[in-house]
């Protein structure tokens, strides 16, 4: 654990001086969203229909918009972190010389994400609580702990594109084919529940659905009615994520 920490830290050092930047550069998407669908189209489909969770549409979304921004920003600023010290500063092969365990490097690094995934988690929360004055419903335990689970996730996948990729332009064929349909099909916008079986198979493979409908659940829906599994599968998925992570640090050949 101390190593993790030691190369985690040398990743803050880098991150605290651009707290602000981090904070926002995953708050336009979420923004431009909710404006969108959730005052723009929500408010006709809230004269017609009802949730199946909140009280308005655009309540159902803002749980979707955290998980989200924190997917994005976890996996992006991994992800460039890492192209950046292997592909430009060639800074990385310093770090693969540490006389460290692969998997502390891996979860080191995840840790940066995570922080990073945080960091602008809690600028969407803001505008969240502004918008629904629900300040209890974005910091409860359930769903701070739910959106931890979502950044080692999506970090622990942006340090295993980052060791591999070979330009920038490969990262952008990541982003375009994983993230964005993610984004888009991982329940953000609709209830998963109400698909159809086939569509529902496909949505249900993807960890943002998880987050999604778990942070909803935290938010709006009493305890009783909590989806436990969403803690172990994303569980399950960043330990696997780390595994995969530490055998590519320990046959990387930068």
């Amino acid at each position: 654990m101390d190593d993790s920490l030691t190369v985690f830290w040398g990743d803050w050092l880098d991150l605290r001086v651009r707290i602000p930047q981090v904070a926002a550069s995953g708050l336009v998407s979420p923004l431009i969203y909710i404006l969108a669908f959730g005052l723009g189209l929500g408010s006709s489909l809230d004269r017609v229909t009802q949730p199946t969770v909140g009280e308005t549409y655009l309540e159902f979304i803002l749980p979707g918009m955290v998980a989200l921004s924190s997917m994005v920003i976890s996996f992006g600023g991994t992800t460039f972190s890492i192209c950046g010290d292997r592909l430009f500063t060639k800074t990385f092969e310093e770090m693969l010389l540490y006389p460290v365990h692969p998997l502390a490097l891996h979860l080191g690094k995840m840790m940066a994400g995570i922080v990073r995934g945080m960091m602008t988690a809690a600028s969407v929360i803001l505008v969240a609580v502004l918008f629904t004055g629900k300040l209890w419903s974005f910091i409860n335990p359930l769903f701070l702990g739910l959106l931890v689970l979502n950044c080692a996730v999506f970090a622990g996948l942006g340090v295993i594109v980052g060791l591999n990729v070979k330009s920038l332009e490969s990262v952008g064929l990541f982003n375009n084919f994983l993230i964005v349909p993610m984004s888009f099909l991982g329940g953000t916008f609709f209830d998963p529940a109400t698909l159809p079986p086939v569509l529902k198979g496909i949505v249900y493979l993807l960890p943002l659905t998880y987050t999604t409908i778990g942070l909803r659940a935290a938010a709006y829906q009493p305890l009783s009615e909590f989806p436990w599994y969403s803690f172990p599968i994303l569980l399950a998925v960043a330990i696997a994520l780390a595994y995969v992570g530490a055998y590519q640090f320990s046959h990387q050949q930068d």
